[in-house]
């Protein structure tokens, strides 16, 4: 089923590659020499995002790695929004709103574009560079003796795009926080060890002032299992794969955490095995990196579910398209005595821009 969604995905994506460029030809007031420049430029923008999916960018050097993942990736974006703003164009033409001359070798036209595009991605970088506090509260029905605050991430996604430099930016924020633990729900990785590696990333994550517990992601098998586990051991991450364990709180108060490997992993445990070893009577806190069948952890007693893996779709209107697909592709939700937070993610994927969604961190008070 993969396979046929990744086939599907690249026809949709050729598909509006040539809608895209052929509305680029016929705007641009330009002689045929120009018009070849610029609409092969975008074309050699999305070829790149092919060589760096298929090819990888690890054999490179890292500046070049560095340009080509954010030329790459950035351009699916990019031509994501060209895509519905000439389609917009389109409609308006067909219910005589917009002049046939706006469309062709018009420079009202092409200015207006590339001043609309502009606009929005520098927007969307700065709205994704600011990241937003979520304060969350958890109420706990088991006895504990004093309030407790734990910081949760989900989504890093760190690597050729989110650099050691913003990385180091992020650990300032949660250290001031001074939270008890850490949890991380999945994708600290974007999808190259070897990015991480070269920018000494374990430096950064020692540097925590609080322990840290994490989950794996579908972006850790992307990035290599084995790999993946042994950066987090460098790193200090107590990492739970399929497992449990009971995190000591300040005044003697104790919580559980629970891991799951992956869904990736079609031959993980299920949840309510897992939960028949594990110890009872702690608030329960379950890292679930994809948000599906949310139920499951309402059926066994967990107390609260942290996921991630959306990034509430990173761009309007990909945002509605995870709403239809999730039960909860976003924010705070309660199932009986359970409570969950879906995550839009401190990192992203590709582009830096966030346009309709946020780059978030979630301060959670146990009570």
């Amino acid at each position: 089923m993969g396979f046929v969604w990744i086939i599907v995905f690249i026809l949709v994506l050729l598909t509006g590659c040539g809608y895209v460029s052929w509305h680029v030809w016929q705007i641009l007031p330009l002689a045929v020499a120009g018009k070849w420049i610029i609409v092969g430029a975008l074309l050699l923008c999305i070829v790149c995002f092919f060589t760096n999916f298929f090819l990888g960018l690890d054999n490179k050097p890292m500046l070049v790695a560095v340009m080509l993942y954010e030329l790459g990736n950035s351009s699916v974006f990019i031509g994501l929004y060209l895509l519905l703003f000439f389609l917009v164009l389109d409609l308006g033409r067909l219910v005589h709103l917009v002049p046939r001359s706006f469309l062709y070798n018009s420079w009202v036209g092409t200015v207006s574009v590339v001043v609309i595009m502009t606009g929005l991605f520098v927007y969307g970088y700065f709205n994704y560079m600011q990241k937003e506090r979520v304060a969350l509260t958890l109420q706990s029905t088991k006895s504990m003796q004093r309030q407790h605050r734990l910081v949760m991430l989900t989504d890093l996604h760190l690597g050729y795009h989110n650099r050691v430099d913003e990385f180091r930016k992020w650990v300032n924020k949660v250290n001031a926080e001074q939270p008890e633990a850490i949890l991380i729900a999945g994708d600290i990785i974007d999808g190259s060890i070897r990015a991480l590696i070269d920018q000494d990333m374990t430096a950064e994550f020692r540097r925590l002032k609080a322990p840290v517990y994490a989950c794996l992601g579908n972006h850790e098998y992307i990035s290599g299992e084995l790999r993946a586990k042994k950066f987090y051991q460098d790193a200090g991450i107590h990492l739970l794969i399929d497992n449990h364990s009971l995190v000591p709180l300040a005044g003697g108060d104790t919580i559980l955490v629970v891991g799951r490997d992956d869904r990736t992993n079609k031959k993980r445990a299920g949840l309510k095995r897992l939960m028949e070893s594990a110890p009872k009577g702690y608030y329960t806190i379950l890292m679930d990196h994809q948000p599906y069948h949310l139920e499951e952890a309402q059926q066994v007693g967990i107390d609260f579910q942290l996921s991630g893996h959306t990034h509430y779709g990173q761009v309007w209107p990909v945002s509605w398209i995870e709403d239809l697909i999730y039960e909860d592709a976003f924010g705070p939700l309660q199932k009986g005595n359970t409570q969950y937070y879906v995550s839009s993610g401190m990192g992203i994927w590709g582009g830096k821009f966030r346009i309709g969604t946020r780059s978030e961190y979630v301060v959670a008070d146990i009570k």
